[in-house]
């Protein structure tokens, strides 16, 4: 057994095992966790100190040997390795060196929020495609690189669960387990014996329908790990049985009262009151009481505050300059373009509202109850005719007939576009044939013989309209209704535009296969996809569109800001993002659709900045829809007006009564949540900061193209400024390295895209320094002696790696954690040495070469920097003090400027490693 001679500290050099490791934070003088001193922190272990054959004892950083110098590109290789290896960055932001994500400004808002809060508690309710996931992503990865907690779970619709497991993965490096009715049983069988899920996955994405059931519901209360991340969170608020159960689920979650909730909603307050302040009980039960009495000054209401941050577009468009590229939210451009139902469509028309009179005429003899069918017939199959050809045929030839008889009919999601708050249905076509097949014949036969551009005026129309947008370089995304219409469209747009890429994408398709259908148009030149509404939430398609086109009128607003909001998002990078409303003129289905309800919802948007969904009144929205549906179409083809829908609008007038009250309260919450006095711009330049010294990404271009050289497997160019790397020629240690990273194909790059945080080019940048440390020709070289014009005086860089230990309490509890940072000290000229330390220092490797040196001169300048540094030890002291002086006045300022909780202090690990030793000479002498 061996004895204890030594308390090692976070940041410590040790030996143990054979090999050199760093001390972590959460170490204890009978327990430690080491991580290899060149390896990465998937490789970390742990060991009892007492149990060792030999004793663990403290190590010392060996200096570069000038006998294995290399030149200034191999000395670049190694800078570069240094700085974009490092993930515990010394910042005041523990994440940043994590994410693959540059947040702008307002999005640091929530989680400034989130410092401020003992427990996490908060709702983020701002608009569609402003980056609310990216804003909880920053939370939770934050709290866990502070190690304050180890697990977290995101509660979601089952439709985006895909969606957050790629988020996590690609922007915030977490691997994350999706936990299905599909997936479940089979997630839990791979789990080894004793293990629990989160123990195995401290990441799990959970589907809120997977939970619905007591029994899942109870297993997942038990286990739930603590932190929890809920999106689309008004789902979970309302009315309805399914919802309650959900809105149960949460508030025993949020009994624990260190529990952290993040609760995610673009449509916080849809209309429905008791949903609202549910939603905010969650945060603290005595929110509920605001019900009835949320006036300015009530202090619980400036309590919620602090827990409650929503803006509009406009409300961050003040920090659309403040990003790196200066890039903010595009322009959104709005038009319409109308057709006429003219000609042999028009006469058409007239026959399907003609069948749908008679049809009426037939069923109302049956007795009580028989009305239902006749409104889901008529709303079914004018709404398919509205849609196209091919839908039409699809209602006329399915039969009405089974469960859609019931009370429940006109409920059928393939009829309507979702509630408020639940807004994916089916893009199946509904039935509508309540008659024998031979009576529509002449329907059919019409509809069959008007399909393609000749005969259909609303596609021709749309064909007319996309030449120009892909002429101005535009990339739309056409949305259809219905299955067959989006096939149909995207029939007819290729042989318009046979040298486009076309794809169509609906519900047929799985998740899965939906995104890989998207990524695969991402080579097209020109490109146009046609989809249903199973696009319009779920898969983000900002990165490769640039235009919406609504060739159905969706029957409720929200539907449209839904698809909308999927191209024009956070991330988008055109200035000006083109959406247009596609409708008949004269077809009076559009005409109430459009006057009676869009133009409402557009006018509330524009009021309040946000749209204010429609309340909820399936029966009055029905029944006008009726009566709109069998007007008499006007002979002269003139646009409908609201006047003509006064019959229809009666319906209507308590559901617009309640609209207009909701847009009310809406607008009394507005100043106090947009978080107006919380100053992201103040703790920005910490941001930057951290950001150069982590590595931009014109660093990340110069690192791999040069590494991958040096390893023998250089970048090939592919297409439109893209390469590919070759993982085939790299030496067998980093292949399996990759592999275990599941890169083994070879991997197309596009470096505007790919981030220091990619699991490529960490490994790269650990093999690399490994090497430098044990190899006998390294490939980085931790010396050089390099003649140049970009000095006037010899001049030495020294490349310093500086450990930080950081300690704080935040709820009484204190927090250990090692920070890591690479830095360059330089000392100009011989006779009368100056010292330079400021951050342009480690500018000095990119000194452009002029000539080469003979062996020996590069060893006898070598050895001479060493022996000056070896001379004087208080400099590298005095550096190290001052880095961590300067860590805890960034961690300070940021702390003010989120109000947290807690304390700080910052200490320095000495020694310092020294890395690597440059010696600059002036190419004069």
């Amino acid at each position: 057994m061996t004895v204890l001679e030594h308390d090692f500290l976070p940041g410590n050099l040790v030996r143990a095992r054979g090999r050199e490791w760093v001390v972590q934070s959460d170490s204890r003088r009978d327990w430690l966790r080491l991580r290899p001193l060149g390896g990465a922190d998937d490789d970390t272990i742990a060991l009892i100190p007492e149990l060792e054959l030999q004793p663990v004892e403290p190590a010392t950083f060996t200096w570069p040997d000038p006998a294995r110098a290399g030149n200034q590109a191999a000395a670049m290789l190694l800078r570069d390795a240094l700085r974009l290896k490092l993930r515990a960055g010394a910042g005041p932001f523990r994440s940043f060196g994590n994410i693959a994500v540059e947040p702008r400004g307002y999005q640091l808002v929530p989680l400034l929020m989130a410092l401020r809060l003992s427990t996490v508690r908060l709702l983020i309710a701002d608009d569609v495609g402003i980056g609310k996931t990216i804003e909880a992503g920053l939370i939770a990865r934050e709290l866990m690189d502070r190690g304050e907690i180890a697990r977290f779970a995101v509660l979601c619709p089952p439709h985006l669960v895909d969606q957050w497991q790629d988020e996590l993965e690609t922007r915030f490096n977490l691997q994350a387990v999706a936990l299905t009715s599909a997936s479940a049983a089979r997630v839990e069988r791979e789990l080894p014996n004793g293990v629990g899920l989160f123990d195995h996955h401290p990441v799990v994405v959970v589907s809120l329908d997977y939970i619905k059931s007591e029994r899942h519901r109870e297993h997942f209360l038990a286990i739930a790990p603590e932190c929890i991340v809920v999106d689309e969170a008004h789902t979970c608020a309302s009315s309805g049985a399914g919802k309650q159960l959900r809105f149960e689920l949460l508030q025993r979650l949020t009994q624990d009262e260190r529990r952290h909730l993040i609760l995610l909603t673009a449509t916080p307050h849809s209309g429905d009151e008791t949903a609202f302040y549910n939603l905010l009980s969650l945060l603290d039960p005595r929110f509920g009481a605001l019900q009835g009495r949320m006036s300015a000054s009530d202090p619980l209401r400036q309590e919620l505050a602090r827990h409650f941050v929503q803006r509009r577009r406009k409300d961050i468009s003040e920090w659309q300059a403040e990003t790196q590229d200066g890039r903010g939210f595009p322009r959104r451009m709005k038009t319409e373009v109308t057709y006429q139902l003219s000609g042999n469509w028009g006469a058409f028309f007239d026959a399907v509202q003609d069948y749908c009179r008679e049809l009426a005429e037939t069923i109302e003899q049956q007795g009580p109850g028989s009305a239902r069918l006749i409104w889901y017939a008529t709303l079914a199959l004018l709404r398919c005719v509205a849609s196209s050809p091919a839908a039409a045929v699809k209602a006329l030839t399915t039969r009405l007939e089974g469960s859609l008889l019931d009370e429940d009919a006109l409920r059928d999601d393939r009829l309507h576009d979702g509630e408020a708050d639940d807004l994916v249905g089916s893009d199946l076509e509904p039935p509508a044939q309540l008659q024998d097949a031979g009576q529509l014949q002449t329907l059919i036969t019409d509809a069959q013989r008007l399909s393609g551009k000749a005969g259909d005026p609303k596609l021709a129309v749309l064909i007319q309209h996309l030449g120009p947008l892909l002429k101005d370089g535009y990339h739309p995304v056409v949305f259809c209704r219905y299955i067959t219409t989006a096939h149909y469209v995207a029939e007819h747009i290729k042989a318009a535009f046979p040298q486009a890429t076309v794809e169509a994408v609906t519900g047929e398709l799985t998740p899965e296969e939906r995104r890989e259908r998207v990524e695969d148009m991402a080579d097209g030149d020109s490109r146009i996809l046609v989809a249903t509404d199973c696009l319009s939430e779920g898969v983000n398609l900002q990165h490769l569109f640039t235009a919406v086109v609504h060739y159905d009128l969706a029957w409720n607003p929200t539907r449209h800001e839904q698809r909308e909001g999927r191209v024009d998002r956070f991330g988008q990078q055109a200035d000006e993002v083109r959406c247009t409303m596609l409708y008949g003129q004269d077809n009076p289905v559009d005409g109430f659709v459009l006057n009676v309800i869009l133009r409402k919802g557009e006018a509330i948007q524009k009021e309040l900045g946000v749209l204010v969904p429609l309340p909820e009144d399936e029966a009055r929205i029905n029944q006008a829809l009726v009566k709109a549906a069998l007007m008499r179409r006007e002979r002269v083809a003139i646009p409908y007006t609201p006047d003509m829908f006064a019959e229809a609008n009666v319906e209507l007038q308590p559901l617009q009564a309640r609209w207009q009250d909701a847009l009310e309260k809406a607008k009394a919450n507005r100043t106090v949540f947009r978080q107006g006095r919380i100053k992201p711009e103040e703790v920005l330049p910490e941001w930057h900061k951290q950001q150069e010294a982590l590595g931009t990404q014109a660093d990340v271009q110069r690192f791999l193209q040069s590494a991958c050289v040096r390893l023998g497997s250089p970048l090939e160019p592919a297409r439109k400024q893209r390469h590919r790397f070759l993982p085939q020629h790299l030496p067998e240690p980093l292949k399996l390295r990759l592999a275990d990273e599941g890169i083994t194909a070879p991997l197309l790059i596009d470096f505007d895209e790919l981030h220091r945080s990619h699991p490529l080019v960490g490994l790269l940048a650990e093999h690399l320094l490994e090497d430098s440390l044990s190899g006998d020709r390294p490939l980085a070289a931790r010396c050089a002696a390099t003649l140049t014009d970009g000095v006037q005086a010899v001049t030495t860089v020294y490349l310093l790696r500086l450990r930080h230990q950081l300690g704080y309490v935040r709820r009484r509890e204190p927090f250990q954690m090692m920070a890591e940072e690479t830095v360059a000290l330089a000392v100009q000229g011989r006779s009368q040495p100056q010292w330079l330390s400021d951050d342009s220092v480690v500018r000095l490797l990119e000194c452009t070469p002029s000539g080469n040196l003979p062996p020996d001169a590069v060893q006898r300048e070598l050895c001479a920097a060493l022996d000056f540094l070896a001379a004087h030890p208080q400099q590298l002291q005095a550096l190290a003090e001052q880095r961590a002086q300067t860590l805890l006045a960034d961690h300070q300022r940021v702390r003010e400027a989120a109000r947290d909780v807690g304390h700080y202090h910052v200490r320095p690990c000495l020694p310092v490693d020294v890395m690597g030793v440059y010696v600059l000479l002036p190419d004069s002498l």
